[in-house]
């Protein structure tokens, strides 16, 4: 059994499973198509024979074999809570639109242990990482002035690429002067190597989706030089959930870089749930396409990351 790194247990911790990324040279049948937003209307019967319950007071998403799961999305921040993020962050550049108090949340209620996902950490972590900035041509590089007479100099990573691969914190309710209460502490969950696969066939299998949402993090258009994407969406079936957390980076002329998490984990009955999660970053410069492929169009920069957006399309389906 693997938990977090505490003195203290839960009474059942899901057990996380680390798989390897990948492979660039794997083989790949047909061409990846543009992953489609998706419409999902659920239907009461199926979450009822699935034993999902909605949740309530206005909260959406849904309660399922000891898991709940809810998404929340926001408005982007105002100027007040934008300052204060610059003073917690250090830092007086943040993405154009950030979605401060959009997250989505999945909590195992037995062992009290919460994924999240939220813009804040992510910042944080692409503060600490602190790439180092990407060129920009000398022909776009005044877009980036807010006023005509001063002067560019980009010395950070205005990309806001992020290594966040999701937040983790324990919360454990206690019986405290005759009520509940709840304290809430975080942790580092252990994950460890495996060898397992996320089920790629399971999942293009035609279960009915209780529920699905898409919550977008934060998003920059780089000053009309291209964009910075961070979203992360879930579907929940009667027999899973399946989670896919993206940063999405064009820098028009230049570069294009993806980093992606993907998280599964299988409903089983009576036994502890297992955690797979799959890492995978990708990068690619305009000038490398361009002597590979002898042209700059962007369908033809799609098949950069045809394997891995195959595996995608197929989970999304």
């Amino acid at each position: 059994m693997v938990g977090p790194k505490s003195q203290t247990q839960p009474f059942c911790n899901p057990i996380l499973k680390l798989i390897a990324a990948p492979s660039l040279n794997s083989p790949r049948s047909k061409p990846a198509e543009p992953l489609k937003e998706m419409e999902v209307e659920t239907d009461e019967k199926e979450l009822k024979a699935a034993g999902a319950v909605p949740l309530t007071d206005g909260r959406f998403g849904l309660r399922i074999h000891g898991w709940e799961i809810e998404s929340r999305k926001r408005s982007i921040l105002n100027s007040s809570s934008l300052q204060l993020w610059e003073e917690k962050l250090r830092t007086s550049h943040l993405p154009e639109m950030i979605f401060g108090e959009s997250s989505l949340v999945l909590k195992h209620l037995k062992s009290g242990i919460k994924i999240h996902f939220n813009s804040f950490d992510a910042l944080n972590g692409w503060k600490q990482e602190a790439l180092p900035p990407v060129k920009v041509p000398a022909a776009a590089k005044w877009k980036f002035r807010s006023k005509p007479s001063q002067q560019v100099i980009l010395d950070y990573d205005y990309t806001f690429t992020t290594p966040y691969s999701g937040s983790e914190t324990i919360e454990i309710e206690t019986e405290k002067c005759g009520r509940e209460e709840t304290s809430q502490r975080k942790c580092s969950l252990h994950w460890e190597d495996c060898e397992e696969k996320i089920n790629l066939i399971s999942l293009a299998s035609k279960e009915p989706i209780l529920f699905y949402d898409e919550v977008v993090l934060y998003e920059d258009e780089l000053a009309d030089n291209g964009v910075s994407l961070l979203t992360v969406k879930v579907r929940v079936m009667p027999s899973c959930w399946f989670l896919l957390l993206r940063f999405w980076l064009r820098v028009d002329g230049v570069l294009m870089r993806l980093r992606d998490t993907r998280m599964h984990c299988i409903f089983e009955v009576g036994e502890n749930p297992i955690i797979l999660r799959e890492s995978c970053w990708r990068e690619a410069t305009f000038e490398a396409l361009s002597a590979e492929y002898l042209s700059c169009q962007p369908t033809v920069f799609s098949h950069v990351f045809l394997e891995y957006e195959y595996q995608v399309q197929i989970c999304w389906g």
